[in-house]
């Protein structure tokens, strides 16, 4: 018996991953109507990312804000996904995502340039671990959708390693082909 709750506790400690890092983005107090008033509760909502490429958003409803705030943590471990990052630092392209009516652009940045972006994209890039990008929201400024929207974007992102694959190339053909655009533009200029 001991040896069966000793590997049900070491799976638990390998479960619970300290490295990742949470961010509260917006707490609502919500009420129930019932028969002798109203009952209030909490939702809260949360990103949580490893800040190396992978992120989830969670929601959670309860009684108190810390269940709820907890709840949360735990439904955006369960729903992470991987994003890869340009030099560990920005985006490989250009994008944008939709969620309702929350639209996002999201840009590729040059180094030295940080986290432009407003309140809920915010979070979604710190607790990523892009450093370098422009970005903008368009329509709801509801933070629920705006982090769907970023999620939305960011799931289109595609490495040139992954493009590569899918192609059945050299990662190096595919980079040429976008770098010999730039190269004729700069010999038309010089002549």
């Amino acid at each position: 018996m001991a040896e069966r709750d000793n590997r049900r506790g070491n799976r638990r400690d390998r479960d619970e991953t300290p490295e990742f890092a949470d961010r509260l983005v917006a707490i609502n107090r919500v009420s129930k109507t019932v028969k002798g008033g109203k009952r209030f509760g909490f939702a809260a909502l949360v990103v949580v990312g490893d800040q190396k490429g992978r992120v989830g958003f969670g929601k959670g409803k309860a009684k108190e804000v810390p269940e709820a705030i907890r709840k949360a943590t735990e439904q955006a471990k369960r729903q992470m996904i991987r994003v890869p990052l340009k030099e560990g630092r920005t985006l490989h392209h250009d994008m944008s995502g939709r969620h309702g009516a929350g639209k996002v652009v999201m840009r590729t940045a040059p180094e030295g340039t940080g986290i432009i972006a407003g309140g809920p994209m915010r979070a979604v890039f710190e607790m990523l671990g892009i450093k370098d990008v422009v970005s903008k929201s368009i329509g709801s400024q509801n933070p629920y959708n705006m982090i769907r929207a970023t999620l939305d974007g960011l799931t289109k992102e595609a490495s040139p390693r992954s493009v590569a694959a899918r192609r059945g190339k050299k990662v190096a053909d595919i980079l040429r082909k976008d770098e010999a655009p730039a190269a004729a533009e700069t010999a038309q200029a010089e002549a």
